[in-house]
C-alpha cells in the first residue's frame, strides 16, 4: 500500500505552490508567482513527485489559478474594497497581483500555517493591506468572529475559498455559506467546485495519496446547491475548457475539451470541475 505523501490539509498548500512555481517557470506563464518556490520548499517538491504520474502536470490547479486571479480583478475594477482569502494557506495573491494599495486583503487560516507563511514572506511586502486571521475555518464559532473580524470596516466585500470546500462535510459547507451571508458587506464569493463521479475518480486515482486530506463536497446538483442557500450564479467556469483557451489541457483530453460542458445543476456522470462566481442573491 502507498503510503500518503500528505500528512494533513496544510500539505496541500504546500503541492499547490510547487505547480505555481512551474508556472512561474514558463515563457508564455499564465501567471508571475516569484514567491511560489520558496513557499513550496522541499516538502511541497517531495509531495508533487510521489503524486500518482496522472496528477503531476497540475493543469487543473494551474488553470483554477489564472481563472482566480482574473475574477479578483474583476471585482476590484467592480469596487470591491475587501477580499477575504478562506484557508489562504500559502497563496501570494496580495504579493504578486496588481492590487490598489487602500484595498484591504484579509487571510483567514490555522495559525501553524499562517505563522510559517509570514516567516517564508517576512522580507516580501504586500501589495495592499495585508491583515492575517488565524482561525480554524471548521470550528464554528471561530469562523463566524474571523468573519465579523474580517468584514467589519468592509463596503463591498469579495470572498474566495479556493481549494477549501471540497475537504468539508455538506453540512460545514452549508454553515460557512450561513455566516457569509450573514455578514451584509459580503457580496460575492468565489470558489471551485467539483462534480460527484470525478471526485470519484479523484478518490480512485489518488485515494492512498490523500488519505489523510480527503476529499468529500462534491454535490450532485452542483451549484443548484448553492442557489438553495440563498446565492445566485454570475458565472460557472470549466476548468477543462478554461485549461484548452490557456494551452494546458494534456493533449490526450483536447478532444474532450471541445465538447459542450454540462449543465452545472445536473451533473449526472460528468467529470466535471469549474471556478464558481456567486452573487448573493
Amino acid at each position: 500500500m502507498a503510503v500518503s505523501p500528505i500528512t494533513n490539509v496544510s500539505d496541500t498548500a504546500r503541492w499547490v505552490a510547487v505547480y505555481r512555481a512551474w508556472e512561474s517557470a514558463r515563457s508564455d506563464a499564465l501567471f508571475r508567482d516569484p514567491y511560489a518556490q520558496r513557499l513550496a520548499g522541499p516538502r511541497g517538491e517531495e509531495i508533487a513527485r510521489l503524486m500518482p504520474r496522472q496528477a503531476r502536470s497540475g493543469w487543473p490547479l494551474i488553470a483554477r489559478t489564472r481563472l482566480i486571479d482574473d475574477r479578483v480583478a474583476e471585482a476590484i475594477r467592480d469596487g470591491c474594497d475587501c477580499v477575504v482569502n478562506l484557508a489562504a494557506g500559502l497563496d501570494a495573491r496580495p504579493y504578486r497581483l496588481e492590487l490598489p494599495s487602500a484595498l484591504r486583503w484579509v487571510e483567514v487560516d490555522l495559525a501553524a500555517l499562517s505563522d510559517e507563511k509570514e516567516r517564508l514572506l517576512a522580507d516580501a511586502r504586500p501589495r495592499c493591506r495585508l491583515v492575517r486571521i488565524k482561525a480554524d475555518l471548521t470550528d464554528d464559532r471561530a469562523r463566524a468572529s474571523a468573519l465579523v473580524e474580517a468584514l467589519g470596516s468592509a463596503r463591498r466585500a469579495l470572498a474566495i475559498s479556493e481549494g477549501l470546500l471540497v475537504y468539508l462535510a455538506d453540512v460545514q459547507v452549508r454553515a460557512l455559506s450561513a455566516d457569509l451571508l450573514a455578514q451584509p458587506a459580503l457580496y460575492s464569493w468565489v470558489l471551485d467546485l467539483a462534480a460527484p463521479e470525478l471526485l470519484r475518480m479523484m478518490n480512485r486515482t489518488m485515494g492512498p495519496h490523500l488519505a489523510n486530506a480527503p476529499m468529500r463536497f462534491a454535490p450532485a446538483d452542483g451549484v443548484a446547491f448553492f442557489e438553495a442557500l440563498g446565492w445566485r450564479v454570475e458565472q460557472a467556469e470549466p476548468l477543462l475548457q478554461a485549461a484548452a483557451r490557456f494551452g494546458r489541457v494534456p493533449w490526450f483530453l483536447r478532444l474532450f475539451a471541445k465538447f459542450p460542458p454540462p449543465d452545472p445543476r445536473r451533473l449526472g456522470n460528468a467529470r466535471w470541475s469549474a471556478v464558481v462566481t456567486l452573487l448573493r442573491a
